[in-house]
Order: structure tokens, then sequence, then C-alpha cells
């Protein structure tokens, strides 16, 4: 019973931790969201900013040198220049498609946006962000927020199941309830991978995931019915009654006392 006790706590600090990045990544996901739109809905400047501005513009620049880090645990980056000669350092979340390809003396187009190059357009026309980029992959924050907090409330559910009920039974059914929680984040991580493969919008991602969390949520109610009716795990049988000896009837023997026909 104590044991039961002690591994209920440890999964309601758990259950607290996994709740609080949920939440977080939810406020993360409606911030670049709002991030983004605000992008696409900036006008062009008229002019060259001199300061920083809502509007976008589009600078030329030359390529003055590319590290892309490889094998390394550091972000690439790159030095252009502009056509005054000014030196402007960029970092980017990735080498590819157009760092990768870059080398000194390169033209290369750069968008500004509030005071920052959010993104780098060679002379194909292929397009790249850089690390200040307003496109921060809300679908990322919105799977984080989803994992969290389904394992979060299932984990919370099973803690404190255990934590207020007594018996075997319950004990189990708050473990299954628990241990589902696990699947639904997974399942969360699993659908981005898809989304992203198949570059599906980000609707998508609720879209599919909700319906394999409803099936996980049922399921884990099934076991849960099925533990409390005794039919998961093994339960000594209560004895009732005075025992039978070989005979087959009570108190029956061949002990002194015993009249023989």
């Amino acid at each position: 019973m104590e044991r039961n006790r002690s591994s209920a706590v440890v999964w309601l600090l758990i259950a607290v931790t996994a709740l609080a990045v949920g939440v977080a990544m939810v406020f993360l996901t409606r911030d670049a969201l709002e991030r983004e739109r605000e992008f696409r809905a900036a006008p062009p400047c008229a002019s060259a900013p001199v300061e920083v501005s809502e509007c976008r513009w589009e600078q030329r620049f030359t390529v003055r040198s590319v590290d892309t880090h490889s094998g390394k645990r550091q972000s690439p980056e790159a030095d252009f220049l502009l056509p005054s000669g000014k030196p402007w350092h960029l970092t980017f979340r990735r080498t590819g498609p157009v760092l990768s390809q870059l080398e000194p003396d390169d033209k290369v187009v750069g968008l500004i946006w509030r005071g920052q190059v959010v993104e780098v357009r060679d002379a194909a026309g292929t397009w790249q962000e850089t690390s200040d980029g307003p496109l921060e992959w809300p679908e990322d924050r919105l799977v984080g927020a989803l994992a969290g907090l389904s394992t979060g409330l299932m984990a919370l559910v099973g803690a404190l199941w255990a934590l207020f009920t007594r018996g075997p039974r319950h004990a189990r059914a708050a473990r299954v309830v628990r241990w589902h929680g696990v699947p639904m984040g997974v399942a969360a991580v699993v659908v981005l991978w898809v989304q992203a493969a198949g570059e599906w919008p980000m609707w998508s991602i609720p879209a599919v995931w909700g319906p394999l969390a409803l099936l996980l949520l049922a399921s884990a109610a099934a076991f849960a019915a099925a533990a409390l009716r005794g039919e998961l795990g093994y339960e000594a049988p209560s004895s009732a009654g005075s025992p039978r000896a070989p005979g087959g009837l009570p108190g029956a023997g061949s002990g002194p006392g015993t009249v023989r026909a």
C-alpha cells in the first residue's frame, strides 16, 4: 500500500510538470501565430527604413562568408555586406535550402522587418528564414501543448485516484489511467512528424490527433472498468466456512473416537 502511495505522489509531480509545460506551450503557440499574422499583414516599405519599422523592405546583399558549422552544435551563420560595405551578421536555424548553396561574392536579397533580416532569397528565388524569422513553427508548440496537457491530465487523474481510494482494484485502475496518458503524448509527436513530412496545414494536427486521443481515452475507461471488476491481475480467493476433510464432509476424519461400521 505504501509503495502505491509513493508511486502516486511521483505521478502527481509528473502531472503538475506536464500540465505546466502544456499551458506554457499554449501561450507560446498563441504568440507565434500572432507574430506570423503581423508579419504577413505588414505592408512593403515606401523607402529604405532608417529605423525599426513594421513595414517590409527588400535589401540587396553580397555574401562575404558562410559557415555551416557542419557536425557541430552551433547555429549556421553568414556575413553579408550592404552596398555601402557595412557588414551584417546573420544566424540560421538550419543550413538549407539557401545557406548551404551560397559562396562568397554571391548576390542575395534580404527581407528586413522590425530591424532584422528575417528571410534571405538567392538568385533563383529560393528563400530561407533566418534565426530572427517570424514563422516560428507554431506546429511544434501546438504539439507540445497537446502532449503536455493530455499526459498531465491523465497522470493527474490516475495519481489522485490512487491517493484517495483503497484496495488493489482501485490501484490497478489508477495505473491504467496514468499510463494511457503516455501514448497520448507520443501520438501527438507522431502526428507532427507525419504533418511535417506531408506538409499538411496546421489544423490537420488536432484533426488527426483528436480521434486517436478519443480511442486511447475509451481504452483507458475500458481497462479501468475491467480492473474495478477484478478482471486484471490476480486476487487471492476469500475463504469461508470450515475446511473440508478428505472425506468430503466438514469435520470428517479417522482419528480417535471415530465409529467404524
